[in-house]
């Protein structure tokens, strides 16, 4: 059974479940749904056939309340080849959150040959043993020592009554690239101020694969970047900046952290 939906409506605004609260603090939305909706938004608003979202930048610059939020969005360049848009999200105490989206006009593929992210060789997600109960959004995690992968899946709506597209799909799993990037062996430490997704097409199926590519960090300053994979192949890349966040751990991390303690 779908767990419920994290966002019903209510007129103009999407009202948030409980369980659209964020790792870090419990009455806070979780980023990545933020994300989520402001890609539904522009999608919904501006997806057009033979255009393709190549680009998804999601900036948060502010934390965003476990209360209704609101969606608006503007087209800023409209040619043949390319379209640039921009959503805005608000809640009670103001502007939170913005993306800005590039959708490319699909055509034939060039012949030439060029050198290609390699598909890797992660477990079939079809082959996976059942998601620990609870899990939301659902994960299986392969780490091979600093090589670390995933693959997840959203068992549920992000709004009530919609189906997942499979743009949508990537731009809420695309903000786990900074968990995947950042994390320490001992805990995550940096929290991200944004996530880009680079898509060259959209991706099949439920499940969205993760790999770490690469992170670098100084003085509190952190980039990171993952391979988005669907079972088919590589599909993109999620691309995140983050800052130094060691007071403020998770809550299911600092849980147990006492309970080791203790």
């Amino acid at each position: 059974m779908a767990p419920p939906a994290y966002f019903t409506r209510a007129g103009d605004r999407f009202v948030p479940a409980p369980h659209a609260r964020s790792w870090w603090a419990p009455k806070m939305l979780h980023g990545r749904l933020l994300g989520g909706l402001l890609a539904r938004t522009l999608e919904a608003e501006h997806g057009a056939p033979g255009l393709r979202f190549g680009r998804l930048t999601v900036d948060l610059f502010r934390n965003a309340p476990l209360e209704p939020v609101e969606v608006t969005s503007l087209r800023i360049r409209d040619g043949h080849r390319i379209r640039v848009t921009e959503a805005t999200l608000t809640s009670e105490i103001g502007l939170v959150a913005r993306a800005t989206a590039v959708q490319l006009r699909a055509s034939e593929q060039p012949p030439g040959r060029v050198p290609a992210t390699p598909d890797w060789d992660a477990p079939d997600p079809h082959t996976l043993p059942p998601a620990k109960p609870g899990s939301i959004p659902q994960r299986w995690r392969f780490n091979e020592g600093d090589l670390r992968r995933m693959w997840m899946r959203e068992p549920g709506a992000l709004v009530d009554g919609e189906e997942l597209s499979p743009f949508v799909r990537a731009a809420l799993a695309a903000d786990m690239a900074s968990p995947l990037a950042h994390g320490s062996d001992e805990d995550l430490e940096f929290i991200n101020a944004d996530y880009t997704l680079y898509l060259s097409r959209p991706p099949v199926g439920e499940h969205i694969g993760l790999q770490s590519g690469g992170h670098t960090s100084a003085d509190g300053v952190a980039v990171g970047h993952c391979t988005v994979y669907d079972r088919l192949g590589p599909v993109g890349y999620s691309v995140t900046a983050a800052v130094a966040n060691p007071g403020a751990r998770p809550p299911r991390r600092a849980k147990a952290a006492e309970q080791a303690a203790g």
